[in-house]
């Protein structure tokens, strides 16, 4: 039986929207990471996105990009576990 894809769909700065597969959810450090992949690429050759859960104003959950060093660092984490799961 396939796996159902857990799929959102993002806003642009230009308003366009754009879906994506959700691949994980990480906690790291006391924060909540996303792990994004565009919807209809593969992991090997697609952009992988790499967001965090915040809050507005308002209290709504809202994903926020990530400064590089923060981004890799989370994207090592993510590589790490994915190598774990695959080698069991």
């Amino acid at each position: 039986m396939a796996e159902e894809l857990e799929v959102i769909t993002l806003v642009d700065e230009n308003g366009e929207e754009q879906d994506f597969e959700v691949l994980d959810i990480l906690e790291v450090e006391g924060s909540t990471y996303a792990v994004l992949l565009p919807l209809g690429q593969d992991e090997e050759s697609g952009d992988i996105l790499i967001l965090k859960f915040s809050q507005d104003e308002e209290g709504n959950e809202i994903l926020v990009d990530l400064e590089d060093e923060e981004w890799e660092k989370v994207a090592d984490i993510w590589e790490e576990l994915r190598f774990k799961e695959n080698n069991h």
